[in-house]
């Protein structure tokens, strides 16, 4: 830095309701320079607020700062003038300090108060709001000028005009730049995240971010896809679209429980799935009208010959009646590949594999890995069912448990000994340190997941798998009422959208920005924070179709999936959601 940096101004402002877009956004973002000395805490600045806390603020997240040369850059972009202080969220508006010098790690005096660079703003849809430009999250990142966050390493007293003295450097010396590259654009070079690694500053959510893109390099260098942004979708699918399989056995598991088995009529191979993975089918139960896409978990053994789904009749279900009832052997259906990050992990910890009713499915598929391999790792099989008619599966388990010399094995019946509940857990004094796989009805994963947390189970070790629509992320949005996925009609010359997970289906129409719009037209629950192809939390499964993105994306999302925030239908097209 060629001259000394100084600080021009500190911004502040608490959280409050705007309108946008026919909705409520409470949000912190504008904030506004304030006179006179204000004290800067471990958490905040006096007087100061977010809207959201877990994307924005907290220790490692305490102070946004944001330099006057990128404001300068902006006004050109954009050929605006009417920019004033704390346009861009910040808290200390500066004179230097630009994200190309300044590090992770670095250390500086400003007034009676010393701070840390801990990691790159994370940008969202609310910068957009503030700057009246929806496409301003995206550009923060790719013109590589996205500011950064400060920790308080000791509080004290700030103002306008204080110089900014720099203390101490940052190891690996790692620009805020370049860390922001690092993790959204694309190219994750190994040598990069391995230095990334080793700064002791970076705030916790980046480091592992850049260990899940470490792993992805160590395991397959030649993927594609940001698992550091992106949930953990599986690996990609073996095919796109659906391939035409055929019904070789069909069997009663229980009295309202069928197995499907299915094959290619050609006796090709099939792909081999992980175990608990799931498939998704398209069903014409009645020639001439929209078909039904239904999601099942695999069942069986993983392997190539065939794909075994077991199927719970639903009251008034037109899918379950149609396979329980008319389906027949050698009758031919549209299976897609198998999907989802659902699958059993590597290890040596033990195995917990936590099922009510038809959710035995996946974790059933697991058991037969296991039991295949002939694992050593203690594994422990509970399963909730209302009574023994209605217990799927119960004898094949009980021979995979039977062929595994550390298993243990709990059943219970809620018509005649309750249901499986925490406490139950806590007396079998399950391994704190093992990995967990839950799948049954929704109450039944919250109560078990977060008692897992609070059991002391590690976050990123308890799997969840759910049948339907998952849980929404709608940041910083209030008062958004629950409404249960409709359709909408479609005319017959616009495009097809089907969410396969919700049931539903809509017409596509140039209207719609994205299909992340289409969505919540329709209330199918959705995942997002930028909304312009920058943070990948909208990444979802593209079964069927092709789309095509505006804006582009800055770095494309894994193979078999979209981002959902700028992609538009290019045909028609069926989603994970």
């Amino acid at each position: 830095m060629s001259a000394a940096a100084r600080l021009l101004s500190v911004n502040v402002g608490l959280p409050k309701d705007i309108a946008w877009r026919g909705r409520t956004v409470r949000t912190g973002i504008w904030k506004t320079a304030v006179e006179g000395r204000r004290r800067v805490r471990r958490l905040n600045i006096d007087g100061d607020g977010q809207g959201d806390l877990l994307g924005h603020g907290g220790e490692q997240r305490a102070v946004l700062v944001y330099q006057m040369d990128s404001y300068r850059h902006w006004e050109r972009q954009l050929r605006r003038s009417d920019f004033t202080r704390g346009q861009f969220g910040e808290n200390f508006t500066v004179d230097g300090l630009p994200d190309g010098e300044v590090c992770i790690g670095d250390r500086y005096r400003i007034g009676g108060a010393l701070f840390e660079v801990t990691q790159p703003r994370v940008t969202c849809y609310r910068v957009g709001i503030r700057m009246d430009e929806p496409r301003m999250a995206a550009l923060l990142v790719s013109g590589e000028r996205p500011g950064f966050y400060l920790r308080v390493l000791e509080e004290g007293e700030v103002g306008a005009g204080d110089e900014i003295v720099k203390v101490a450097a940052g190891p690996e010396g790692m620009t805020v730049r370049q860390a922001n590259a690092l993790l959204y654009l694309p190219g994750h070079p190994r040598a990069g995240l391995e230095k990334a690694l080793r700064i002791p500053a970076l705030s916790p959510g980046w480091q592992g971010s850049f260990r899940a893109l470490l792993e992805q390099e160590t395991k397959d260098p030649s993927s594609t896809g940001n698992p550091g942004l992106a949930p953990e979708l599986g690996p990609p699918p073996a095919w796109s679209g659906f391939r035409r399989l055929e019904l070789r056995a069909k069997r009663r598991e229980s009295d309202d429980v069928v197995s499907l088995a299915l094959a290619s009529p050609q006796a090709e191979p099939l792909a081999l799935p992980e175990p608990g993975q799931f498939v998704v089918l398209r069903l014409t139960p009645e020639p001439h009208a929209a078909p039904l896409l239904r999601s099942y978990s695999l069942a069986g053994s993983p392997g190539t010959s065939s794909y075994r789904i077991g199927v719970k009749r639903e009251p008034h279900g037109i899918a379950s009646a149609y396979l329980h009832d008319r389906l027949q052997v050698g009758d031919a259906l549209d299976v897609s590949a198998p999907r989802g990050s659902f699958i059993l992990h590597e290890g040596t910890e033990p195995v917990v594999l936590l099922s009510a009713g038809i959710g035995v499915t996946p974790v059933l598929s697991i058991l037969h890995a296991l039991a295949a391999a002939r694992s050593m790792r203690p594994v422990y099989w509970i399963h909730g069912a209302r009574d023994r008619r209605h217990h799927p599966f119960a004898g094949e388990a009980r021979r995979l448990l039977a062929q595994l010399p550390h298993a243990n094995a709990h059943v219970l019946y809620s018509r005649s000994h309750g249901r499986v509940t925490m406490r139950l857990l806590e007396e079998l004094a399950l391994p704190r340190d093992g990995r967990f796989y839950l799948c049954g009805p929704a109450g039944f994963l919250r109560d078990l997941s977060s008692g897992l947390l609070a059991y002391g189970a590690a976050a990123d070790h308890v799997h969840a798998e759910i049948f339907g629509p998952g849980e929404a992320g709608t940041p910083g949005l209030v008062k958004v009422a629950a409404r249960p996925p409709h359709s909408l009609d479609a005319a017959a010359d616009e495009a097809r959208v089907s969410f396969a997970r919700s049931g539903v289906a809509a017409g596509w129409r140039t209207s719609y920005r994205s299909l992340l719009e289409l969505a919540e037209a329709c209330d199918v629950p959705v995942r997002w924070s930028c909304r312009t192809g920058v943070c990948h939390r909208c990444e979802a499964g593209l079964v069927a179709g092709t789309v095509k993105y505006d804006p582009p994306p800055l770095e494309p999302p894994a193979p078999g999936n979209l981002l959902t925030c700028c992609a538009q239908p290019a045909g028609d097209v069926v989603l994970d959601l």
